[in-house]
């Protein structure tokens, strides 16, 4: 046989086994919903069991008719169960929420959810009855001009509730990291300090945070992605940002300054992030992608 005709059937063997080897590992992937209108922009954990989990996410709809929160129930590798919420009465529903996360110590019944806007909604959850309900508006502190915010968690440090958000930047304009102190008696969070950061992949037109999330050790994840259209193609990364804790009383930040991605994939848009605690926990995921909805996905499972 030839050296060039073998070379040709190496190389395509090659490239079809390459093209199994990815088509495997999209499959590990489990979609929620098809459609824009499902897209995962924020998540969070509601109840862990042995062999299920359920968590709450955000769809950052603007139309009335269109869901602002659901649960997902997810059970090994079977199709997630969609739960949409019903709202109190005769409310002004939330527009493009863009972040969730659990208020600690409330045994994952109350959320704060965050507009990109900056606005933030204190949320109550009855998991039984499937509802949701607003307990109160606010702000975040300071809201710089042309702010777009896509991520938002709160964690307990040193018995001080920690609020860690972030403008999402975009291409060569860098992210911009805020933290601070929550008082949730007064819906004030006191602001502490900002930095800017920027992520090595994906490149282009990059989010370069599109999710936050602060474990209860003070380590910072983030996620970052971006996108070409409705249809794709979609690019994503999960970084460990930095360390957040406290000095001399004095909340302190500590950036990675060799940000490398912890996990990255090239066909999703990963928009939501949640820390799953416990051995069969791990970090979760969950994508807006557009015209194909959404998907999530446990890393290193």
């Amino acid at each position: 046989m030839p050296k060039f005709l073998r070379l040709i059937i190496i190389t395509v063997v090659l490239g079809g086994l390459l093209l199994l080897s990815e088509q495997v590992l999209a499959q590990n992937w489990i979609p929620v919903r098809g459609g824009i209108p499902f897209g995962i922009s924020g998540i969070a954990l509601i109840e862990k069991q042995s062999d299920k989990l359920d968590f709450l996410i955000v769809h950052d709809n603007k139309k009335p008719a269109q869901g602002r929160l659901a649960i997902i129930s997810l059970q090994g590798k079977k199709q997630p169960e969609y739960f949409p919420l019903n709202w109190q009465s005769k409310i002004k529903l939330p527009n493009d929420l863009e972040a969730l996360t659990s208020i600690p110590e409330t045994n994952n019944s109350d959320f704060i959810a965050l507009s990109s806007a900056g606005k933030a909604y204190h949320l109550n959850l009855v998991f039984k009855n499937k509802t949701i309900s607003i307990i109160k508006e606010f702000d975040l502190p300071e809201i710089a001009k042309n702010s777009n915010f896509e991520s938002f968690s709160l964690q307990k440090i040193d018995h001080k509730l920690i609020a860690i958000w972030a403008h999402r930047g975009q291409g060569k304009e860098p992210a911009k990291i805020y933290w601070g102190i929550l008082n949730l008696a007064k819906y004030k969070i006191i602001l502490a300090g900002s930095a800017n950061l920027t992520v090595p992949f994906p490149g282009g037109n990059v989010r370069h945070i599109s999710d936050i999330k602060i474990d209860n050790a003070g380590i910072v994840y983030i996620t970052s992605a971006n996108d070409f259209g409705d249809d794709g193609p979609f690019q994503s990364a999960v970084y460990v940002a930095g360390y957040l804790g406290f000095n001399s009383n004095k909340i302190e930040w500590r950036q990675n300054q060799q940000l490398f991605p912890i996990y990255r994939d090239k066909y999703h848009k990963i928009e939501g992030l949640e820390i799953v605690p416990g051995a069969a926990g791990g970090i979760i995921v969950g994508t807006d992608d557009e015209n194909m909805g959404a998907a999530v996905y446990m890393i290193g499972e």
